[in-house]
Order: structure tokens, then sequence, then C-alpha cells
């Protein structure tokens, strides 16, 4: 009944021990969590189209909106901004003025999700999932592009969490056999990677492509040199 509470709250719980054992990324992982969790009063274009979960005090059947994406927002969001840095022990310098040209593109990167998925949900009658991986790739494209020395954070962070989402949701299927049946799979592809949604990795993939570096194109920095 309560599956998709779960499912946000053990990610949280991964949230805390990451922002527990990594003091250093504490203020990373805090903004770039409270800039994304607003994500997650997105679900009301989700619902019906793509899944249907159930949420706590049935809100999302209420209301269209849910505490569970809101939490579910906020840990990934932390989680991927510093997946990279975590694994591979990586850290944060100023980027010099060199890196910070571009001028109103860079701005336009950062925000560049927004204008692309609500004018492909609005007038095309393409599945939100996909407008949505599609808006964070080409978000992920223009961050690469304004800050080349991000490419190699950018790929490797989208595979890190591919494989991180892929595993968690691994896991919450074992707990649980029946978790997928809250996709609506006949409204998207149907296609079941071990029992996971190829739009859940897809999107995994395409989030994780410009949110790894969504904090040091933002505010500046580039990875440490060692």
């Amino acid at each position: 009944m309560y599956e998709y509470l779960i499912f946000s709250l053990m990610l949280l719980l991964i949230w805390g021990i990451i922002y527990f054992f990594k003091k250093g990324m504490r203020r990373e992982m805090l903004i770039v969590s409270w800039f994304t969790a607003p994500v997650g009063l997105t679900q009301p274009l989700f619902l019906e189209n793509y899944w249907n979960p159930q949420s706590l005090f049935n809100l999302n059947q209420i209301t269209g909106f849910d505490l569970e994406s809101v939490i579910f927002s906020f840990a990934i969001g932390g989680i991927v901004a510093v997946l990279y840095e975590s694994i591979l022990g990586i850290e944060h310098e100023r980027a010099n003025k060199e890196l910070d040209r571009g001028g109103i593109f860079h701005k336009f990167a950062i925000f560049s999700p927004i204008f692309i998925f609500f004018p492909m949900y609005f007038l095309t009658s393409i599945n939100p999932i996909f407008s949505t991986i599609f808006a964070l790739f080409m978000g992920g494209v223009f961050t690469m592009i304004c800050r080349k020395d991000l490419v190699k954070n950018s790929i490797i962070g989208g595979l890190l969490f591919t494989i991180f989402y892929f595993v968690f949701f691994l896991f919450v299927n074992l707990l649980d056999p029946n978790f997928v049946d809250y996709w609506k799979l006949s409204e998207v592809s149907g296609v079941l990677i071990l029992g996971v949604p190829i739009e859940e990795l897809l999107f995994a993939f395409a989030f994780g492509l410009m949110w790894s570096s969504v904090y040091e194109h933002t505010f500046g920095y580039r990875i440490k040199k060692k």
C-alpha cells in the first residue's frame, strides 16, 4: 500500500548516509536537493499517462500531488550531484573566467529542460516521460557544450546513476514483485529489463547526464586536477 513512500524513504536514507560520511559534499548535496525537490510537484503531469502509484493519504488521487514525489526528487537530486565525486574521490575548485564565458547560453543550458519539456507536453501527444527524458538529455548536451571540462563528469555521472538506480529498482522489486504494476506499460514501450521499465533507466541516464554537473555549472566550479 505504501510502496512508493518506502521507495522514496529508502532513497532518502541513502542520501543521508552519503551526507553523513561525505562532509565536504554536504553543501552541494543540500543546494542541489532543495533545487530539485520542487520537481516533485510535476507529478500531476505523469499520473495516468505514465504511472499511478498509491500515495500517503491517497493525496495523488485527491489533489494530483503527493509527498513521495517531493521526497524522491529531493533524494535523487543530492545523490546524483555527488555520486561521481563520491565514488572517484574527486574535489572541486573555483573555475577560472575562461570557463565562465558563454553568457546567456550558460543560463539557457541550465534551464533548458523547462524550455524543452513544456512545449513538448502542451503541443504534442508524446508521453510526458519521453518529453522528460529528451529535455534532460538535451540539457546535459547543452551543459557539455558550455563546459567541455565537465563532459567526462556528465557522461560518467549519467552512467553511474543509471547503474545505481537499476540496482536499487531491482532491490525494490525483490521486496515487492508487484511494484512495477503501478506503471502504465501500455502507454509506453512496455519493455522491461529484469522487471525494470526501460523508460526508468533512460530517465536515470538523462537525469544523471545533466544533474551530475548542475552544481559545477551553476556556481562556477570545476573538477580539481590532481
